[in-house]
């Protein structure tokens, strides 16, 4: 049988931390996981919205375990203070869904310089995982997933000497680079604490062509023809967020997915989720070092997966 949100085992005892839980994939993330038991931590930007996403939840599951906290990827400082909170109340975390994320945007920067999208979707959650690293090690067996999408198909790899495409930025250029990015850092966390004997397994999601408030928040913030035919496409054709977020859903909770997997659904836009080949790029050891590397140099935070995170001074 296709694997759904009823196949998610129950998940009392345990928690989870979740980005961009107030709308689209995190919202459905975040119910599903409350469904079945287990404290969710809702790392949320706009309070107004997470307000509103809370009601909702309780309304379906009112017995839903919610801990909202404000959390801006684009603010090291947000970051920083974010993972210093939820360390102080929740000590042991099982699950961290790096969800939250910007799409097609024209440039901009994050309040500590970097390119918005590479700076949000990647960076800003790099430094997370690092900073909520001791928590995920002091569970039992933890998961990190981390989304990224099929934009990924289209980025290349970061420039070193250019990492926030200040010589030649194009909106999609920039958002595929962040989402191969993404791909890449789940793939070398994943490595990194084999290597090291760890109880941490770390996978990557790709919601597919679902239907959620990016695809509108692209074409308010930019307007462009593209982002246009994609807002009006996923419209019609896009899977519903539910559907979206099975694919994280189901790396974070399936007893039998295998640390280091990619999952998918089937037929982009509908279908069950399934893992799915990594591709080429992802296995490329050298350049997901050299991302991870470049990671540790734009945030000061040396991310030692067996020493847990030692942050530099910024």
């Amino acid at each position: 049988m296709p694997w759904s949100a009823r196949d998610i085992p129950d998940q009392s005892g345990r928690t989870a931390v979740v980005t961009g839980a107030n709308g689209g994939l995190g919202l459905e993330t975040t119910r599903e996981l409350a469904r079945r038991g287990a404290k969710v931590v809702m790392g949320v930007r706009n309070r107004e919205k997470a307000d509103a996403a809370v009601v909702a939840i309780r309304a379906e599951v009112p017995d839903a375990r919610l801990d909202l906290r404000t959390l801006d990827l684009g603010s090291l400082a947000s970051v920083r203070a974010f993972a210093e909170a939820v360390l102080a109340d929740h000590p042991v975390i099982d699950l961290l869904v790096n969800n939250a994320g910007v799409m097609g945007i024209p440039r901009a920067e994050t309040s500590d310089g970097f390119e918005m999208q590479f700076g949000v979707n990647h960076l800003g959650h790099f430094a997370l995982t690092a900073l909520l690293w001791p928590a995920l090690t002091a569970a039992p067996a933890a998961r990190v997933v981390t989304v990224t999408s099929s934009g990924r198909l289209f980025g290349g790899p970061v420039d070193p000497d250019d990492p926030h495409l200040t010589r030649r930025y194009d909106p999609w250029r920039s958002y595929g680079q962040s989402k191969l990015a993404n791909l890449q850092f789940g793939m070398e966390l994943q490595a990194r604490a084999e290597q090291a004997g760890l109880n941490v397994s770390s996978f990557v999601a790709d919601p597919g062509f679902a239907a959620t408030d990016l695809q509108a928040h692209s074409y308010r913030t930019a307007g462009g023809v593209t982002q246009r035919f994609f807002y009006t496409m996923v419209g019609r054709f896009g899977a519903t967020p539910l559907a979206g977020a099975l694919p994280q859903l189901r790396a974070a909770t399936d007893p039998d997915a295998k640390g280091g997997g990619l999952y998918a659904l089937r037929f982009v836009a509908h279908g069950a989720p399934v893992r799915i080949p990594r591709g080429r790029r992802s296995n490329d050891r050298k350049a997901r070092q050299t991302l991870w590397e470049i990671s540790e140099r734009e945030t000061g935070i040396q991310f030692d997966v067996r020493n847990n995170a030692r942050m530099a001074a910024i």
